[in-house]
Parts: structure tokens; C-alpha cells; sequence
């Protein structure tokens, strides 16, 4: 195994052990099989890394505000999806994976026949990008695509995670999305295993 490999998968790990939402077995599974051909990186190797790294992280938890940034966010999402937004967490890879799994809650729900107006969410590059830099990118708009209302569930979106004591910036576009600044990513892990 080089040490290019090693380094690679490292910084992944780094990622997604500190993410909060994926389990030992979900990243050893998610690098070996998506980010390296097969038999290029040792599966042990990197479970006893990832472990490691697991281990960093639960000890600084300890250290971390009883409410965190990651909590006050849970909290105004928990408040939008109360108002009839779709709000996602680490939805997918990419900004067409969140809106594809947008789009299957709506239908899901009942589509024109539910009380859904409007979507938030995060991908995985954005989890990637506020995990190393602080800076959380927000998609969002109106569930039927209505530039006018999608501004609206902006507005609120913004008003909501304002009241949460985040930091939020946007130049009130449908076209930009909202950027939630200097967020400190903390989210608990509810299990390693």
C-alpha cells in the first residue's frame, strides 16, 4: 500500500469520522469500495485508523458546549419541517442528489396533496466543505419551482436559523444559495459501531 493511498484515505476518513453521521463500518466501506480499486488499500488498515480517529473525536466531544452549532441547527430545521419544508441533512453527493431525494419525500408525502411548500438541504460536498472550513452552503427554494415563493422559503429559512444563533449571509437570489458562516461543526456521534 503506498503512502499516497494512505494519505488520501486518511483525509477521507478525517471527513467523515468528524461529519457525525457515519459509523466505523459505513467508512471503511464507503473508502474501500468508492474511493480505491479493489485490493488497493488494506481494509484493516483503515479500520484501525478510522478507529483511531473515532477515538480523537469522542475524547473531544467531552471538551464541546452542552449546545452546539450542529444542535442549534437540528432545531431550526426541526422548526422549518413544522412549517411545511423538506429539510435534509447530508442529502446525497451532489446538488442533484439532494434534489432527487427532495423530490421523492414530496412524492412520498402525497405531492400536490401535501402540506409541502418548500425544501432545505445540504449535500455531501457541502458536509465535506463545512467540516474543514466552517462554512455550511444551504440549497433551497419552493417546491414547485416558483422563483417568487422560493425566495419567500429563503427569507424564512434565514429568519428561523437566525433565531437559532447562526450566522447566515445571502444576497436574497433565488440563483445563490444561503451560506450559513463560521459555524463550528460539532455533531455528536450517536454511534460508532
Amino acid at each position: 500500500m503506498d503512502k499516497e493511498n494512505q494519505t488520501i484515505a486518511l483525509e477521507r476518513s478525517h471527513e467523515l469520522v468528524w461529519s457525525g453521521f457515519y459509523s466505523v463500518d459505513e467508512i471503511v466501506e464507503s473508502i474501500t469500495e468508492t474511493v480505491f480499486w479493489s485490493g488497493e488499500l488494506e481494509a484493516d488498515w483503515l479500520r484501525n485508523q478510522v478507529m483511531g480517529q473515532f477515538r480523537e473525536k469522542l475524547a473531544a466531544e467531552k471538551s464541546w458546549p452542552k449546545v452546539t452549532d450542529c444542535d442549534r441547527l437540528d432545531k431550526g430545521f426541526d422548526s422549518l419541517r413544522m412549517q411545511g419544508i423538506v429539510v435534509l441533512q447530508n442529502a446525497g453527493y451532489t446538488q442533484s442528489d439532494g434534489i432527487d431525494d427532495v423530490a421523492e419525500l414530496y412524492h412520498e408525502a402525497g405531492g400536490e396533496l401535501s402540506d409541502i411548500k418548500g425544501y432545505c438541504f445540504y449535500h455531501g460536498q457541502d458536509l465535506a466543505r463545512v467540516v474543514a472550513t466552517g462554512e455550511l452552503w444551504l440549497s433551497f427554494g419552493d417546491i414547485i419551482g416558483t422563483d417568487q415563493k422560493g425566495i419567500e422559503i429563503g427569507e424564512r429559512i434565514i429568519k428561523v436559523l437566525k433565531s437559532c444563533d447562526l450566522n447566515i449571509e445571502w444576497d436574497g437570489s433565488i440563483e445563490t444559495r444561503l451560506l450559513v458562516k463560521g459555524i463550528r461543526w460539532q455533531r455528536r456521534q450517536k454511534s460508532v459501531e
